[in-house]
């Protein structure tokens, strides 16, 4: 909603709903008032805790839609979004904060650092003349997937401990290395710079990432 003129003016999501108007501007502000209270609601009904922080994970969700307008690290925060969802899926489970959850949070924030800066690589002149920021806007496209690089090799390392301190064992280090495979991949199709290959690095190795390690804790843990 408070990029909606925005993405009007930008190619790549110009066919997005509230663009377009196939979405009223009344009709998705009902949407997310009404997941608002639902979200915090299911929160107090799990347990205390995950009630009284279900605002502010709310607020934090919403703060990153405004960030592109006054820092490059916008990318971080949409990490922070998306990897506060671990922490939340353990607090709603056992009800008190541990370390696992935590190193696990920070490579979900670390992996979406790297491959959103590969996304907003194609908005790269669109960002530039908007006035918006973000890490290739600021750094070129050459610097920022340096910047993604480097991300993703924190993510990794952030793995290997989740693995360690979670005492997991081969299934999972099995998964880690197919991961790293799937990483490289990830930033070979990237320096091509073209669409597809762009699109390909974003959605379809994300994809496989998230099913690998999905399915590399389940099979470590069903098989003691």
């Amino acid at each position: 909603m408070v990029d909606r003129k925005l993405d009007a003016l930008n190619p790549r999501t110009s066919h997005r709903h509230l663009p377009k108007e196939q979405i009223s501007l009344a009709d998705a502000w009902t949407l997310v008032a009404v997941s608002s209270v639902g979200l915090v609601g299911a929160a107090w009904l799990i347990n205390p805790l995950c009630g009284y922080l279900s605002p502010l994970a709310l607020l934090i969700v919403f703060f990153y839609s405004f960030t592109k307008r006054f820092t490059d690290l916008s990318h971080f925060f949409l990490g922070l979004s998306l990897g506060l969802r671990r922490s939340g899926a353990w607090l709603a489970v056992r009800g008190r904060f541990d370390w696992p959850p935590v190193v696990l949070a920070a490579a979900v924030v670390f992996w979406l650092v790297g491959f959103d800066i590969i996304y907003a690589t194609e908005d790269y002149e669109f960002d530039k003349a908007q006035g918006l920021h973000s890490l290739p806007a600021r750094l070129g496209i050459d610097g920022s997937l340096r910047v993604a690089r480097a991300a993703h090799a924190t993510m990794a390392a952030l793995l290997l401990a989740f693995g360690l301190i979670s005492n997991l064992r081969v299934p999972y280090y099995l998964g880690l290395a197919i991961i790293l495979a799937c990483l490289v991949v990830q930033h070979i199709l990237a320096r091509k710079r073209d669409p597809v290959s762009l699109n390909a690095a974003f959605f379809r190795m994300n994809a496989v990432i998230s099913a690998v390690f999905l399915a590399a804790v389940v099979v470590d843990v069903v098989s003691r």
